[in-house]
């Protein structure tokens, strides 16, 4: 039970931290100063959408998201929002490469050197399937969470910084719902590809409480330390590296090495949620369909990893709130469908 709760935990945590979340760009896109509330409320909407979701999942046996958001928006809704969810895989996973060409780029390789590279794991990745996914998150994760969170704590501690000190105006509690939307949407797509794996509820809870409590602290912690350098954010394609400088060259070795496997298990997340709904159409492997795939998302990286994500995130985010209403107030939603 802790075994597969944690592995399904990972899922999700590799899905959530990629390319925009740990170069902290995402995270200051939306939060900043006054954002302690936000990103509790974050936290707790986080872990309330992952159990509905993964309950549907478990509920229906889903081999792929479209029953999980049949479930979830109704059935008139459903072919809108399966579309949006395909764009929108489709879109975050250019970001992850791009994001891997721009990692490649801070230690002067050039930019196609980034791309290659993630288009080649991910192809070698999903010549074994899903099960290749889930190996690779249970052991990079821990590695990737362990680093992140040292790094933060080194720097609060370097630094003398406050946790606590900001809580007395909240004035941006309101970022926590479009921020939650945001990661939400992919999570509809992969938890539903997996749903048929699922074999207790009790694994439910320890992935779904157990994601969005490690998620809560180290988005407060490094919003906090985000918030002290926020003059040298602007001239940082990646914020992160704005921290590291004031640490050894080895120790930005590692983190840009973490940073790019965050990278890495979010575009094969989304890559699963793309591919597992196509494989209903195409009845191909499922390297096969990575690598057509891949084919069409390498010429739209040249639009730069920052402007991407600064353009792209805000607008999903706003246009997926509907998502987010549903999932808090699914119970609520069930029974009035039932009375109509």
């Amino acid at each position: 039970m802790w075994g597969s709760g944690f592995k399904w935990m990972f899922l999700i945590i590799g899905t959530t931290i990629g390319a925009g979340y740990a170069s902290g760009r995402e995270l200051w896109q939306f939060f900043g100063h006054e954002s302690g509330l936000a990103i509790l409320l974050f936290a707790l909407f986080f872990s309330i959408c992952c159990t509905v979701i993964m309950n549907i999942g478990y509920k229906l046996k889903t081999p792929n998201y479209l029953p999980v958001l049949e479930e979830i928006v109704g059935k008139k809704l459903t072919g809108v929002f399966d579309i949006m969810i395909l764009l929108y895989l489709f879109t975050t996973t250019i970001i992850m490469i791009a994001g891997s060409g721009a990692t490649g780029q801070a230690f002067n390789f050039p930019y196609w050197w980034g791309i290659g590279i993630i288009v080649v794991a991910l192809v070698l990745l999903f010549s074994n399937g899903v099960d290749g996914l889930l190996s690779i998150n249970q052991f990079i994760l821990p590695i990737l969470l362990g680093g992140l969170v040292y790094i933060l704590i080194m720097f609060t501690i370097d630094q003398e910084l406050a946790l606590f000190s900001h809580w007395h105006e909240q004035r941006n509690w309101l970022a926590a719902f479009p921020f939650t939307a945001l990661n939400i949407l992919p999570l509809v797509a992969v938890l539903g590809a997996v749903g048929n794996k699922i074999e207790s509820q009790k694994e439910i809870m320890i992935a779904c409480w157990g994601s969005g409590i490690c998620l809560g602290v180290i988005s407060y912690i490094y919003n906090n330390s985000l918030i002290q350098i926020a003059d040298e954010i602007l001239v940082y394609e990646i914020p992160l590296f704005a921290i590291l400088k004031h640490y050894p060259f080895e120790i930005l070795v590692f983190m840009s090495i973490l940073l790019w496997f965050a990278i890495f298990t979010t575009a094969a997340s989304g890559m699963l949620g793309i591919v597992t709904r196509l494989q209903e159409y195409f009845q191909k492997p499922m390297y096969v369909l990575v690598i057509v795939i891949l084919i069409l998302m390498i010429p739209l990286t040249t639009f730069g990893f920052s402007t991407l994500v600064s353009f792209i995130y805000p607008i999903y985010g706003i246009l997926n709130l509907y998502i987010l209403a549903r999932l808090l107030l699914f119970p609520l939603w069930n029974k009035l469908d039932k009375w109509k």
